[in-house]
């Protein structure tokens, strides 16, 4: 899946944190198709930001 097209959000794609913030589910990343090296807290795919 490309990037400039984006699955719609379902249910149990995302939650709000405590702070209010959007999170997208491990389920959400896998169904959008790639990883965009953000660091995300549920990504499937093993990607994680150094740290400094």
């Amino acid at each position: 899946m490309k990037p400039d097209k984006l699955p719609s959000l379902e249910p149990g794609d995302f939650y709000f944190n405590e702070q209010g913030y959007m999170v997208f589910t491990a389920a959400y990343h896998l169904k959008r198709g790639f990883c965009c090296k953000n660091g995300c807290k549920h990504c499937p795919y093993g990607f994680k930001k150094k740290s400094k």
